[in-house]
């Protein structure tokens, strides 16, 4: 429900420094919570028997040929970033990292799903409308992308594991 009326130019203003605001704030509330946090043992971050090990994301949305286009959204900088657009460390410990932050980013992007509703303040509600549909174009893509990845990532854990032991 519009309770503050702006001009046209203003409220596009607003949309166009909020939007980038909010998906700071999620991601900054992401790396605030626990680690222990980010367990496969939290409802959300488990692989379900539907998602085929991931495969579902190839066979319906063939992420396997579009992931490379997504940016890697981490909001660290220098050593204490994490990049998770290339695995590059292959250890035990940098596969567990990877998954950690792997479940970061996709409770990130669900965060940020729901912000939609806060143009509704100052915007009719066309383009509230429109705020959801771009949450979702923006958001659901990274967190299909953390779903295949993760299972993928899981198998070569559980290989070197098996190896090791």
């Amino acid at each position: 429900m519009q309770i503050i009326f702006l001009s046209p130019g203003w409220t596009i203003l607003s949309i166009f420094v909020l939007w980038p605001l909010l998906q700071y704030t999620a991601a900054l509330l992401c790396h605030k919570f626990p680690d222990a946090l980010y367990t496969e043992r939290t409802f959300l971050f488990r692989t379900f028997s539907f998602e085929k090990e991931g495969q579902l994301y190839v066979k319906v949305f063939r992420v396997n040929r579009w992931k490379h286009l997504l940016p890697d959204g981490s909001i660290k900088r220098g050593k204490e970033r994490y990049e998770k657009k290339h695995l590059s460390d292959f250890s035990e410990e940098g596969l567990q990292k990877f998954l950690l932050e792997s479940r970061r980013a996709e409770l990130t992007h669900w965060l940020a799903l729901p912000f939609f509703w806060v143009f509704g303040f100052f915007a009719p509600p066309m383009i509230v409308f429109y705020m959801l549909v771009y949450a979702i174009l923006v958001n659901l893509p990274c967190i299909l992308v953390q779903r295949y990845n993760r299972p993928r990532v899981k198998r070569l854990l559980e290989r070197k594991r098996r190896k090791k032991g």
